[in-house]
């Protein structure tokens, strides 16, 4: 009983510790719009709010003079000050200065001033001459918003996080979006593809129509800056674990066809015909401004086109406060885009053809993104699958939606409804080494080949863990980890991977382990380098190791069997004897000797596989099997990153600071804006109630005089030097002005309130009274054993009433003759607390009541005379009068009801540890609900 007492104070303590920090949150930052996922106890998933409470929000940051802009204001602010404004970030993670994504970038926002990281080679936009800003550090403020509005909708930190990413994020940039958020303050509990996020929310609501038949899905999303098509195989799985899950079979990724594409061409046709307006002789081009303007004008025309066939686009005072305005029409926006339509179905085709599957295997085609939506990209579609479009999920939030069920599935405080998936690479992965030939070469030249191993194939499961081993090298050796053949990828798509090296591994001690284990029936079985393939897609090299088997014969087995036997007994001794005599000397040699004992966990004794000859006892002259026992020895590991310099050490602490310094700027920037807020609403609203008959009444003429005089300085001071002030100088002034009202505001407060308060204590006097009466007349006509109620509480309670009236009455008075103006006798405090005195005798009562019980009547007295002499006829009493039980009375009544039951040991189960537990769909049969509860025993693992 004790463990289990302790298990439940463990969990609780445990559940109070974390009742602020469950809540887990998504994150789906695409290339125009961030939307936020979140889910907390009492909320189920749902979408944040931005402080607009709008569900999504522009991708975009902006600075001006110190101050720090997110969403719809950094956009506004963009138009003027484009150069300032930082949007369409995420595909930069990553990336080298020379990578044909940054020259891109450059071409379409060549307002942007972008420099080389001398340390890691990536891009750095200058934002002036001191300051400089990296694509990690932007998009971990935009990390930072997302966290502050997840907070401020569910009033609690917020720190575990699933983040999406696009499909063609490369080693690199995932490792780049990971120092991102830890930048930010969160901990990420998984990068997931958005096409793997979107196919767990469209699975996880139609669970009952899958079985062990596979369905396949298309999933076409269509975003800003790319376009991806999944191929996702759903069906149930087989055996005990019979869950549904969610399979990659194809996918392909075109990574300039989205709506960004679309929109630029837009604005460069509105600038090319502004510019043969010859309205002024400066190119609209060459003026970020004016090129800021077109673009978002470019956009708000794009969405007009997708349900209109013509909208005016028009722009005030677009370049030397000359007006644009000029009608386009839809099959003009499909004429500057005819090749990118074209492209429309081609990745559908290509996912396809990976998978090895035709459309006639194909369920549905889904729709996902925001490009989706023009006509003239359905109509691609269409014609590309020849079949109907499904427009069954949402198309902007079914990323952030599925991400934020993986997050509450991968935290520790939910527990959620299994849903497996298994996502595929995309680019596959090999290791590259040097093997010596044998055959060529002398000791003194010898000849290398250079040997591939293909680590993760192109649409390998993942996660995944693999182990590679190396069989001939009895040496030192390095080997490399690169990008396998990517023929398969355009030019510009291999280019935006970056290097194709990713990483340089050395491997030491293979000449130390050998001499180790140089000996009789030791046998060298090769180097085994272990590869794990996480859940994020990041290929991490774990551990390296010389295995050895070595062959124990039955005689050194015997004898190293009762050597152990020896020292097995010599210990159980000393124990026993160090329980007699314990001191701390013993017990701290005791826990010594256990330490030197103790085995090697890395190496192991397996028995050789036994012949059917060993199990037949009619054959004991069989001679016994050696045993092999495998010997690991733990190589150093020496790894270089090839690809990328990742985020840490000196430069991510300065990163860090960085946003710190910003973060304290934001904070004094709204402490500020809040106190001078305060004192110009405070001083707004005391005007208005001096002139109020609450205040006249409630105030003498000296005191409005003095509060009127105290306004009009403030704000005499506020307009001269208050808007420049220090946040504590307005802080003081706002006391300052409360002080001078305290008064008046108070003496309004308890003439408003009191009413109300004196009503309430009416009403609780009347419900006493109406209780008394009940009491009395209880009292006084029950018997007296069936009275509930003594006269001294009757009394009691008598008499607080009658206190409570004649109390009331008398302040009543009082306060009645008091002019407004001076200070209340007759206080709300004072009325409630004369309120809450009345109301608890009563309640005494009445709990009294509610808990009172009629005694039990007596026997029948027959029957008691009968039972009376039954036991005088049971016992003869001897002339000492010692009492002598007789055997021969009348068995007794059966009492096995009246038996008490056994006390058995209570069982807790963790899963109910908490009762308001957060479960975001129905809990499935009551069999599978058994079963969860069983597992969740077996582990130590809190579930919610």
């Amino acid at each position: 009983m004790g463990r289990w007492l302790w298990i439940a104070l463990a969990v609780l303590f445990s559940c109070i510790l974390h009742a602020h920090s469950i809540a887990v949150m998504s994150v789906d930052i695409g290339g125009e719009w961030i939307k936020v996922g979140i889910v907390s106890p009492g909320i189920p998933m749902e979408i944040v709010l931005n402080k607009e409470s709008k569900r999504k929000t522009p991708a975009a940051i902006a600075f001006r003079n110190g101050e720090r802009l997110f969403g719809e204001d950094a956009l506004n602010l963009g138009v003027r000050f484009p150069q300032n404004t930082y949007s369409y970030i995420l595909p930069l993670l990553g990336q080298k200065v020379n990578s044909s994504v940054v020259q891109r970038f450059k071409t379409q926002f060549p307002y942007y001033k972008i420099e080389e990281d001398p340390e890691r080679g990536t891009v750095v936009f200058r934002h002036d001459d001191e300051t400089r800003f990296t694509p990690e550090e932007l998009i971990a403020m935009m990390l930072q918003q997302c966290k502050r509005d997840a907070e401020a909708a569910v009033d609690q930190a917020v720190t575990e996080v699933v983040l999406t990413v696009p499909a063609y994020f490369g080693q690199t940039s995932r490792r780049a979006y990971l120092s991102a958020a830890q930048l930010a303050g969160l901990k990420p509990l998984q990068l997931i593809n958005d096409y793997m996020a979107v196919a767990i929310n469209y699975g996880i609501f139609r669970r009952k129509d899958f079985n062990e038949s596979a369905q396949n899905v298309i999933f076409y999303d269509m975003g800003a800056t790319s376009t991806v098509a999944s191929v996702i195989s759903y069906s149930i799985g087989k055996g005990r674990d019979a869950d549904p899950q969610a399979t990659v079979l194809g996918v392909s990724v075109d990574r300039t066809l989205g709506g960004l594409e679309m929109q630029l061409r837009l604005r460069d046709y509105l600038g090319k015909k502004f510019n043969e307006m010859k309205k002024t002789p400066n190119d609209v081009f060459k003026n970020p401004r004016a090129l800021a303007k077109l673009f978002k004008e470019a956009g708000r025309v794009k969405n007009v086109l997708s349900a209109n066939n013509d909208h005016y686009a028009q722009v005030e005072g677009l370049l030397d406060e000359q007006d644009f305005k000029l009608q386009v029409t839809r099959e003009q926006f499909e004429e500057l885009c005819t090749d990118l339509f074209a492209r429309s179905g081609t990745p559908i085709t290509a996912a396809l053809e990976i998978a090895g599957l035709t459309m006639e295997s194909i369920s549905q085609v889904v729709l996902v993104g925001a490009g989706t939506r023009v006509p003239k990209v359905q109509d691609a579609l269409t014609k590309a699958t020849g079949v109907t479009l499904s427009k069954n999920i949402n198309a902007d939030e079914a990323a952030a939606m599925g991400a934020v069920y993986k997050a509450a599935d991968l935290s520790s405080g939910f527990k959620v409804k299994r849903f497996v998936t298994k996502d595929a690479v995309i680019y596959p992965i090999q290791v590259v080494f040097e093997r010596k030939v044998d055959t060529e070469g002398t000791p003194e030249n010898p000849v290398y080949k250079t040997v591939k191993r293909t680590l993760f194939g192109r649409m390998n499961p993942y996660p995944q863990k693999k182990v590679l081993t190396f069989n001939k090298n009895s040496e030192d050796f390095s080997f490399n980890v690169n990008y396998a053949e990517l023929d398969y990828l355009k030019k510009e798509d291999i280019d935006a991977l970056g290097s194709l090296s990713l990483s340089q591994v050395a491997l030491s001690g293979i000449v130390a382990a050998l001499e180790k284990n140089n000996g009789p029936n030791v046998e060298a079985k090769g180097v085994k380098a272990h590869f794990n393939m996480d859940e994020s897609g990041i290929l991490q090299l774990v551990s390296a190791e010389l295995s050895f088997e070595k062959t124990i014969t039955a005689e050194e087995e015997k004898a190293q069997k009762e050597e152990d036997d020896v020292d097995s007994t010599l210990s159980k001794l000393g124990n026993t004897i160090s329980k007699l005599f314990s001191s701390d000397e013993q017990k701290a040699d005791s826990a010594s000797e256990e330490k030197v004992e103790e085995a090697d966990p890395s190496t192991t004794t397996t028995p050789a596989p036994s012949s059917k000859s060993e199990k037949n006892e009619t054959a004991p002259s069989e001679a016994p099997k050696p045993k092999v026992t495998i010997i690991k020895e733990t190589l150093k590991i020496n790894e270089e990153k090839l690809d990328l310099v990742d985020l840490d050490g000196n430069q991510f602490a300065s990163s860090k600071s960085k946003l710190t310094a910003l973060d304290e700027i934001d904070e004094k920037r709204k402490r500020h804006e809040g106190a001078l807020n305060a004192l110009e609403s405070f001083i707004l609203d005391s005007r208005m109630r001096l002139e109020t008959e609450e205040f006249i009444a409630a105030g003498s003429e000296s005191e409005r005089e003095a509060l009127s005089s105290a306004l009009s300085k403030a704000a005499d001071w506020l307009e001269e030097e208050g808007f420049t002030a220090e946040t504590e100088d307005l802080e003081k002034q706002l006391k300052t002005l409360h002080d001078s009202a305290k008064a008046m505001l108070r003496r309004v407060d308890e003439h408003r309130n009191r009413p109300e308060a004196l009503a309430a204590l009416e009403k609780t006097i009347e419900g006493s009274q109406k209780f008394l009466a009940m009491a009395e007349n209880q009292t006084k006509n029950a018997p007296e054993e069936e009275r509930i109620f003594t006269e001294i509480e009757v009394t009691t309670l008598k008499k607080a009433i009658k206190d409570t009236e004649e109390w009331k009455t008398k302040k009543v008075e009082e306060q009645a003759a008091l002019p407004l103006s001076e200070n209340p006798k007759l206080t709300v405090r004072a009325i409630v607390e004369k309120m809450t005195s009345l109301d608890r005798e009563v309640k005494y009562l009445v709990n009294k009541a509610k808990n009172w019980r009629p005694p039990k009547k007596p026997k029948d007295d027959k029957k008691g005379e009968k039972n009376a002499t039954e036991s005088a006829e049971s016992e003869k009493v001897l002339d000492d009068g010692v009492k002598v039980e007789v055997n021969d009375t009348k068995p007794a009544e059966d009492t096995k009801e009246k038996e008490e039951p056994k006390e058995t040991e209570p069982v807790l189960e963790l899963d109910g540890a908490v009762s308001d537990e957060p479960t975001l769909q129905e809990s499935e049969s009551k069999e599978e609900e058994s079963k969860q509860e069983k597992d969740s025993q077996k582990t130590p693992k809190e579930e919610l």
